[in-house]
């Protein structure tokens, strides 16, 4: 084998090593953390996780590794770690010991990423209890999809345990190694390529970039010389050490090999690892026949059982003992309990050396000798890459293969599978059967690209009707998945359109799923007004009118027409909308004004997100959550809800939601944060062609101003926010519209934008809508019963701010009248309510006009101590003040029990506490 000396292998690395053994020192203390160790291949990442098992005296090491072909195997490398520890699986709660067990197949049942995050968080917690623990984890750019997010999850959460986790990844992605089946083809290295375990964005092997990088890069020059004369190499004149110093561009591996392929010829230009391969293939020179098919064996199994290994050796006719010693005589290979090459591009290289017919001998018998029962997909996968040419039995175990990689969770496994069954499909019908769904499978992975050219496969090929429209549909959802790409909408309605006449009630669910998909991912501008256009051509349907249909009679004839079509749509003839079209159903409940409704859908997504542990409903929850908790003036709830949803993102290694954060901002009123929000939201709304969250952000800057008392601004804010017309965000700005406009001046405007809040909120008939429509006519009007009928209204709305301001309102319009008795008590209700609430500029405004009357507003109480405490203690105190546990805190915020009790002991530091019960007790927490 090409090594040196463990203590050759670190020349050079002092600093790297002094860095991991900061990280274990701190693991040993009880702080946990991570390292990423990224640099090109051969640079001696591996060297230095030896170098820091070896090292962490007194911590417990497990290892994984990431691999070509067991990236397609979901939670493979995690099972790796985990199998050492799997003794504590019985200390965990039952849950999380059903989550690992089928994560692992342990046990049926399909897995819970979350779930599992946690549960392997607990694992690792409850090993390191007895002693700290190291995760050393090679090769993290092989890392199947569903372990890399596990792991990377994992690593962001142990800062309070003693654990340390260590990866080492490629700089880039491998692109000196072959492509798997999915991007390459048949008579490429095995191992389809990785991506994203769901709809979400997930952290893939490049999502470690979010944790601390330590970049291993080349020796210097005095380094490699004491390197090369540490390996043993002869003495050579100074020019030729020149030269292969300048070749190796300081690559250890490269320092080591180079010499040993024939010295140098032309000055080289490829990539370092490239020439390494290349060494590598030069071994193979003047090699036995009998040989050289074992070590082609032997790459095609990356998973290095001696178990496959010589059986399959045994049908090709080779004697093990002979040509096992020439293969080892290459130094490319060593084999004992473990088959195992001197470096990953040893492997690579020698199967880029076989030719075809040899590659697909080696894996016809390793096929032939994997038990079909204990390991069908394995097998399967071989007999794909056997190169037979099509053959319907193997893509019908392909299909196999896919389907129970997907009950497990490995939706990149069964896209990879279902690819490759389509291309041994013989069958012309079969082979666009499976293709549709294979790219459908891709776009489940977060294959966006991989799915898209897939597509590009089937376009000149005889499609039905009913194939048409799902390419069309799946056109639609690789564009909806792209930043700027505007041709989703379109792409469902020509779907709608070609499936109206053979089958009427999916056209209508088409058009339905181009509004749904819009709202989801934030770019519903102008897609209302183009669905309803195409959907009135739309065949009739023999039952009570849909939301469609209500939605059609909304834009024909207005609110007072469709209102009643809404609301039915809404409650559904059998069961809610809300359960089938979340996203359209909140919208219509705020379009019709009814914050009890709203309520009601924001219960049933966060107990149905709970329950099935889905992050898209939960997710859309809470954002929810902090919207109808923030316009009703609990913005501490609020703040949770943006807290749990922030930890959720960060579990699935995606963006928090944003818009939701925005309404919270505008009523919180603190003007330089909130408009540094709103900065950062528009730019990345523009860049990403989300009209609707630019629209989101114009409504919340022109509540922030109105609350500011900047009228001129809330007045152009409020304008940009109505323009588009959106439903509820236009009728829900004509308020701020009027508001702003009668402060200055622009009564014309005023009275417009009153005429459609009437017709809307009339139409509703809900006494929030009702309330703010009265308050708002005041406004217009000057009658005082307006301002009255308002506060009439509005006590009897959850929306305690709105209630607040139609009384803020009425007393500045007394004061205004000289009636400056009968204001203060308007304006002391308004300022109580508001500040108790949080809404501080608006409670300022209060506090102003209480002022001008000659009356001092109380000074605000109650929260001064909680304010010192950053959102997440926030959370965790409220939690807790309600009674709820570490482990159920940590449950919600995807962490451990140590870290919640850890912020717990800084909360009870900044609120000057010493118990849980004292928490409870505190003002603004345990109420």
């Amino acid at each position: 084998m090409t090594s040196a000396p463990p203590s050759a292998q670190l020349i050079g690395r002092h600093a790297e090593m002094r860095r991991l053994d900061e990280l274990t020192a701190a693991a040993r203390e009880g702080r946990g953390g991570a390292l990423v160790l990224r640099g090109e291949a051969g640079i001696g990442k591996s060297a230095l996780l030896a170098h820091a098992g070896r090292a962490a005296t007194g911590l417990r090491t497990v290892r994984a590794a990431g691999s070509q072909y067991e990236r397609e195997l979901p939670f493979a490398a995690l099972h790796q770690l985990c199998v050492p520890l799997l003794p504590h699986l019985a200390d965990l709660p039952e849950g999380h010991r059903a989550a690992l067990r089928n994560a692992f197949g342990l046990a049926t049942g399909a897995p819970d990423v979350f779930r599992i995050g946690l549960a392997a968080l607990e694992l690792l917690a409850c090993a390191a209890r007895e002693r700290p623990l190291l995760c050393l984890v090679d090769d993290a750019h092989w890392l199947d999809a569903a372990s890399s997010q596990v792991l990377a999850f994992l690593a962001r959460r142990v800062g309070c345990e003693p654990v340390a986790l260590v990866f080492a990844a490629r700089s880039q992605p491998p692109a000196d190694d072959l492509p798997g089946p999915a991007a390459g083809g048949p008579d490429d290295l095995p191992g389809p390529t990785a991506g994203r375990l769901d709809d979400l964005p997930g952290p893939t092997a490049s999502g470690l970039d979010d944790l601390p990088v330590l970049p291993v890069g080349g020796l210097g020059d005095a380094d490699a010389r004491a390197l090369l004369a540490a390996r043993g190499h002869v003495a050579v004149d100074d020019q030729v050490y020149r030269r292969l110093l300048a070749e190796a561009r300081g690559n250890p591996l490269a320092l080591l090999e180079l010499p040993r392929a024939g010295g140098f010829g032309a000055p080289d230009t490829s990539s370092v690892p490239t020439r390494i391969e290349r060494g590598f293939r030069a071994r193979l020179a003047g090699l036995a026949d009998a040989a050289r098919l074992l070590l082609t064996v032997a790459s095609a199994d990356p998973t290095g059982d001696p178990g496959l290994l010589w059986p399959a050796a045994r049908r090709l006719g080779l004697d093990p003992a002979t040509a096992g010693a020439a293969a080892t005589g290459t130094g490319l290979i060593e084999f004992g309990t473990r088959v195992r090459f001197c470096h990953p591009l040893a492997r690579s290289a020698v199967y880029r050396a076989a030719p075809p017919a040899l590659r697909h001998t080696a894996h016809r018998v390793l096929a032939e000798v994997t038990d079909p029962v204990l390991d069908p997909d394995r097998r399967a996968w071989h007999r794909a890459q056997a190169g037979t040419g099509p053959d319907e039995d193997i893509a019908a175990e392909l299909e196999r293969s896919a389907d129970r990689a997907r009950s497990r969770g490995g939706v990149v496994a069964a896209a990879a599978f279902l690819e490759r069954a389509a291309a041994l499909s013989l069958d012309t019908a079969k082979r666009t059967e499976r293709t549709l769904t294979a790219v459908r499978a891709g776009l489940d992975a977060g294959l966006t690209d991989a799915a898209a050219e897939l597509l590009t496969t089937v376009e000149h090929t005889a499609l039905d009707t009913d194939q048409h429209a799902r390419v069309d549909l799946l056109r639609g959802r690789l564009a909806f998945s792209r930043h700027n790409d505007g041709n989703g909408p379109l792409f469902m309605l020509r779907a709608a359109q070609r499936l109206a006449g053979s089958d009427p009630e999916r056209s209508r669910a088409c058009f339905l799923d181009a509004l749904e998909m819009s709202l989801v991912v934030g770019r519903a501008a102008g897609v209302m007004d183009t669905v309803l256009a195409a959907a009135r051509s739309a065949p009739p349907v023999s039952r009570a009118p849909d939301v469609l249909d209500a939605l059609i009679r909304l834009e024909r004839d207005g609110h007072r027409a469709a209102v009643p079509l809404l609301r039915a749509a809404l409650d559904g003839a059998d069961t809610p909308l809300w359960t089938s079209r979340p996203a359209l159903a909140v919208i219509l409940a705020s379009e019709l004004w009814d914050p009890h409704t709203h309520a009601a859908i924001t219960d049933w997504l966060m107990k149905t997100g709970r329950a099935s542990g889905s992050p898209l409903l939960l997710r859309l929850g809470l954002a929810q959550t902090v919207s109808g908790a923030a316009l009703s003036g609990d913005l501490g709830q609020a703040e949770a809800a943006v807290v749990e949803e922030a930890a959720l993102a960060d579990a699935t290694g995606g963006p928090p939601v944003t818009y939701h954060r925005l309404q919270l901002a505008a009523l919180r009123g603190r003007r330089a944060a909130a408009l540094e929000l709103f900065d950062t939201v528009t730019a990345a709304a523009t860049a990403h062609g989300s009209g609707q969250l630019v629209a989101n952000t114009h409504w919340a800057a022109a509540v922030l101003h109105n609350g500011l008392g900047d009228y001129p601004a809330a007045l152009d804010a409020a304008r940009r926010a109505v323009a588009p017309g959106d439903l509820f965000l236009a009728g829900f700005s004509l308020p701020e519209l009027i508001e702003a406009a009668v402060r200055c001046g622009a009564r014309e405007a005023a009275g417009t934008a009153l005429e459609s809040l009437t017709e809307r909120t009339a139409a509703g008939g809900t006494v929030t809508g009702l309330g703010i429509a009265a308050y708002a006519r005041g406004l217009v009007t000057g009658v005082e019963d307006h301002y009255r009928e308002a506060v009439e209204h509005l006590e009897k709305s959850p929306l305690v701010p709105y209630l607040a301001r139609a009384h803020l309102l009425y007393g500045e319009w007394l004061r205004r009248q000289g009636r400056r008795r009968d204001c203060r008590p308007q304006l002391r209700t308004a300022y109580e309510l508001l500040s108790q609430a949080g809404v501080e500029a608006f409670a300022r405004r209060a506090a102003d006009e209480l002022r001008a009357t000659g009356e001092v507003a109380p000074a605000r109480s109650g929260r001064p101590a909680q304010d010192r405490l950053t959102a997440q203690e926030a959370y965790i105190a409220r939690l807790v003040a309600t009674g709820a546990t570490s482990k159920e805190v940590a449950a919600r915020l995807f962490l451990s029990p140590r870290t919640i009790d850890a912020h717990l002991r800084s909360i009870f530091r900044k609120l000057g506490v010493t118990s849980r019960r004292q928490l409870r007790d505190h003002p603004g927490l345990g109420d």
